[in-house]
């Protein structure tokens, strides 16, 4: 009996141990959900320093389609947001409403509709620390409402 509870115990310990390895890996991802009330869901990402690559998931939780109520996630310098957004913005649906070619974008997804998801990746070489970086939504009208700020972390 003692030997089967101390097999209970090993198999614990190692079902945590596999757990904590799962989570560790999952530290170079994020999902954001957007919703058809122009919000995204968090306010901040922290992108861990060690990881070379970020993917976000970005999860269109509403119903309406893209033509009218579409969402994308851009990353910028917090200064450049502004004007990145206005350029996105004549750049059109077709393009994403991102400027091909836009050395400000640090990364952009594709613009999705209701039930939709995409996945885009932030190569973090790209993001240095100290600097201050905003995501947001550049469909025309969305990003006064939905923006965050993204950091370098530790």
């Amino acid at each position: 009996m003692k030997t089967m509870t101390h097999f209970a115990g090993l198999l614990a310990l190692l079902g945590l141990a596999a757990y904590g390895n799962t989570a560790a890996a999952a530290t170079c991802s994020t999902t954001v959900e957007a919703n058809d009330a122009m919000q995204f869901n968090t306010k901040a990402i922290a992108v861990p320093a060690s990881c070379k690559q970020f993917a976000v998931t970005l999860k269109h939780s509403g119903q309406l389609p893209a033509a009218v109520m579409g969402h994308n996630l851009v990353v910028s310098k917090a200064a450049d947001a502004a004007a990145v957004g206005t350029d996105g913005m004549k750049a059109g649906a077709a393009a994403n409403y991102v400027k091909a070619g836009d050395a400000r974008v640090v990364a952009a997804s594709k613009l999705i509709g209701g039930g939709q998801s995409t996945v885009m990746n932030i190569p973090v070489g790209k993001l240095k620390a100290g600097e201050s970086y905003a995501f947001f939504c550049s469909f025309p009208g969305h990003s006064s409402m939905m923006r965050g700020t993204l950091l370098l972390a530790k």
